[in-house]
């Protein structure tokens, strides 16, 4: 990764199993991930492969969703899956919140 960066963005990630994770860069000084959004850091693990942790930005703070030490060079189709389940979970989350807010608005008319 470069230095003026402190990781990746995951902007899409392909519904088949060995698909793309589409990413953009994070300059260093974002303060924080915006909600449901997911930040990917690597780095090169000892003696081989790479150290990869995963990030889920929410309303107020970013958490640690995961982490996969010393996977291999390969490691975008190892962590695919998993960050394609929370994007999707995320999706559901806001779309349930988005009519649970226009029902209880609906009530008050």
């Amino acid at each position: 990764m470069p230095n003026d960066v402190r990781g990746a963005v995951v902007e899409r990630v392909s519904a088949l199993p060995n698909g793309p994770l589409d990413v953009t860069w994070l300059a260093v000084e974002t303060p924080r991930l915006p909600l449901g959004r997911i930040r990917l850091h690597w780095q090169p693990a000892s003696p081989a492969g790479w150290d990869v942790t995963a990030h889920l930005g929410l309303a107020t703070t970013e958490v640690h969703l995961a982490s996969w030490p010393a996977a291999p060079d390969d490691w975008p189709r190892l962590v695919r899956p998993t960050i394609h389940e929370v994007l999707g979970l995320c999706a559901a989350l806001a779309v349930a919140t988005a009519a649970l807010d226009l029902s209880n608005r609906l009530a008050q008319v």
